[in-house]
Formats: structure tokens, C-alpha cells, sequence
């Protein structure tokens, strides 16, 4: 059998700056991505956050660390550019993994206000609390 890596894309947003608030979106994001795509975290080669520059009250890998197999992944947050005028208080998430070269198409999910980000990836049966 032939792997090969693939990323999938995702993003979400924050009612407010709260590490409560994070937790909960960032949970709900990781959930989804998982319900909707064949993850196995021993297949994951890195995971990216990026917050825009309004979020700062925790970091969302410490929510990815605390999932079950997820210890050992490689896990960076870092700050989204900032672009006036750009969507506020987004989380977004780039993650590489490996997998067979026939892998079913990959869902990308884009929740609550971050689906404008990408309306042609957003999930008809997804999890979309505003």
C-alpha cells in the first residue's frame, strides 16, 4: 500500500476572549474533524493553530494535548497575520498526516463564523453554534 501526506484545513470562532470560551470552540472544532474524517493520532504528522491577534487567554494545543492518543503529537500555536478588516476572534488549524494514497476525500471543517472563510468547504451536516 502507497501513504502519502495530506492536510486538512479548519477554522472556527470565539463568542469572546475566555479560556472557557477557547476550550469549548477548540473542542468542538477537533470533534468535528474527527467525526468526519479517518484520523488515527499515531498518523498525524503536525498540527498548527493560529489565533487572530484578539485571542490570548490559552493557548488551543493545551486543549489538542489533552485528547486521548493526541500526547505525542506535534502541537505549535502561533498568531494569525493581522489584516484590517479581517475576520475577529477566529481559530484556524493546519494539520498534516499521513495516510494511504486512497484515502476518501478530506472534509474540512469550518465552523460558526468561520464558515465565510470558506463557504465551498462548509459541512451541510456539521456542529455550527454561532
Amino acid at each position: 500500500m502507497s501513504w502519502r501526506v495530506k492536510a486538512i484545513r479548519g477554522a472556527t470562532t470565539v463568542r469572546e476572549n475566555t479560556a472557557e470560551a477557547m476550550r469549548e470552540a477548540v473542542s468542538e472544532l477537533l470533534d468535528e474533524l474527527e467525526r468526519r474524517n479517518p484520523l488515527n493520532p499515531d498518523d498525524i504528522v503536525s498540527l498548527t493553530f493560529s489565533v487572530t491577534r484578539d485571542l490570548d487567554a490559552m493557548f488551543p494545543a493545551a486543549v489538542a494535548r489533552q485528547r486521548p492518543g493526541w500526547q505525542n503529537v506535534p502541537l505549535l500555536d502561533v498568531q494569525q497575520m493581522y489584516v484590517q478588516g479581517s475576520l475577529e476572534r477566529c481559530i484556524r488549524l493546519l494539520l498534516h498526516f499521513n495516510c494511504p494514497a486512497d484515502q476518501p476525500p478530506i472534509e474540512h471543517p469550518y465552523l460558526r463564523g468561520a464558515q465565510v472563510l470558506r463557504p465551498d468547504w462548509v459541512l451541510t451536516e456539521s456542529v455550527n453554534h454561532r
